[in-house]
């Protein structure tokens, strides 16, 4: 007796489009339209962590080099990072993903998968709930969103990068491959550029010609494994699931400095402001760490990692920022310091609880969960210790038990 064939999945790839600009525009109307990029200042070694459209017409990417990006356009607006801000945006969007369907996988603060098959009883067809998705999301928010619909994850993430920026492009069930022959072979996710360079110099430009290409052809040159997955991946076949859990490896935060320090104590306070961020990251994903782990580059490039593990997992700037230091003690051999760096490893859902009589460890709790609060709000400048703070004569104040309101 013939089988039926397997129903075909329906996988959407949403990607929030330049999410951090667009962030910012909430609060800066006046700045829609114009070349806009989030990220670090130009003389202090920043990078751009998102652009506008306006700033990418003429040329400025994500990760490029601040000053390269305002020599390509003179007139860009630089707007400083916030995190935090961010991260609330991104729990707001994400929970409307998880009224659709519980098969959801965040690959990022802006990026994520949902597999809505059988979602049709109650959104009505994969197409459209794409469509609701991104109108929902645009009228909730006011924030625009690209969506890829595809049968598996590798097509519906093409799909994205085609709709962008705010739009839906489907790809439906059988024309996987149609939809990327045409397309340069680089394009294709898995392809780095030292393979498509070898292919080009085999003949093989397009998507549609690695599909066609003969497999021993293939196996000569990149071996059998590797063969086999591109003319897979080249033909729209990719069994990935949507992985409901993923789990971050390592949550972290690093300065490159504008000049290398010798400082110790502006050091200490980089640590510290390292360590805030990590936390806050840890408490934004409600996940404890249980091993910190500290990054340290030389001014002639020399690096070196120490990590410790932590009697019990955390989510605490404090404690991260005692691990932290405790380990830059051990490790810096007084020498000028180019980069730090800190990170959270061994990470685990969060299960902490405050208990009845409220001892030290749960009043740091209430605390750096009001001072999440209003940084989300605010700004990350909105509230710093006062060991981070300058006072009127250019220096900073030493205790680290206090806090310390900043003007906006």
């Amino acid at each position: 007796m013939e089988q039926s064939p397997l129903p075909h999945r329906s996988i959407l790839h949403i990607d929030l489009d330049a999410f951090f600009v667009s962030v910012e525009l909430l609060d800066r109307p006046d700045l829609r339209g114009k070349p806009v990029a989030v990220g670090g200042r130009p003389d202090e070694r920043g990078v751009v962590s998102s652009a506008s459209y306006e700033a990418r017409t003429f040329g400025v990417r994500s990760a490029m080099p601040m000053r390269t990006a305002l020599q390509k356009c003179p007139d860009l607006i630089i707007l400083p990072a916030r995190h935090r801000v961010y991260a609330d945006w991104s729990r707001k969007v994400m929970a409307l993903f998880y009224e659709i369907t519980p098969q959801v996988e965040p690959v990022s603060i802006d990026e994520a998968y949902l597999d809505v098959t059988g979602a049709e009883l109650l959104w009505g067809s994969p197409e459209q709930i794409a469509q609701t998705l991104r109108a929902r999301i645009r009228e909730q928010f006011n924030l625009p969103c690209s969506i890829g619909l595809a049968t598996n994850k590798l097509v519906a993430k093409m799909a994205t990068e085609r709709a962008k920026p705010d739009g839906v492009c489907i790809v439906p069930p059988g024309e996987e491959a149609a939809f990327l022959a045409r397309m340069p072979v680089e394009r294709l996710i898995g392809i780095g550029p030292k393979s498509a360079a070898a292919l080009r110099a085999m003949g093989i430009e397009t998507i549609g010609q690695l599909a066609g290409a003969p497999r021993e052809t293939l196996v000569r040159r990149f071996g059998a494994n590797h063969a086999d997955d591109m003319s897979r991946r080249a033909q729209g076949i990719s069994d990935s699931a949507v992985a409901v859990e993923r789990e971050s490896k390592q949550i972290s935060q690093e300065i490159t400095f504008t000049r290398d320090v010798s400082d110790q104590e502006r050091l200490r306070r980089a640590l510290l402001e390292l360590s805030e961020g990590v936390g806050s990251r840890l408490r934004a994903e409600a996940v404890d760490a249980r091993t910190i782990a500290l990054k340290l580059r030389y001014a002639d490039f020399t690096t070196l990692t120490r990590q410790i593990t932590l009697p019990a997992p955390t989510h605490l700037d404090e404690t991260i920022y005692a691990a932290a230091w405790s380990l830059f003690t051990k490790t810096w051999a007084r020498r000028p310091v180019r980069l730090l760096g800190v990170a959270a490893r061994n990470l685990g859902t969060s299960a902490r609880q405050l208990s009845l009589f409220e001892p030290a460890e749960d009043r740091r709790e209430r605390l750096t969960r009001a001072m999440d609060a209003i940084r989300a709000r605010h700004g990350d400048d909105a509230l710093k210790r006062a060991s981070l703070v300058k006072t009127s004569k250019g220096k900073r104040k030493t205790s680290n038990s206090k806090l310390q309101t900043s003007k906006r």
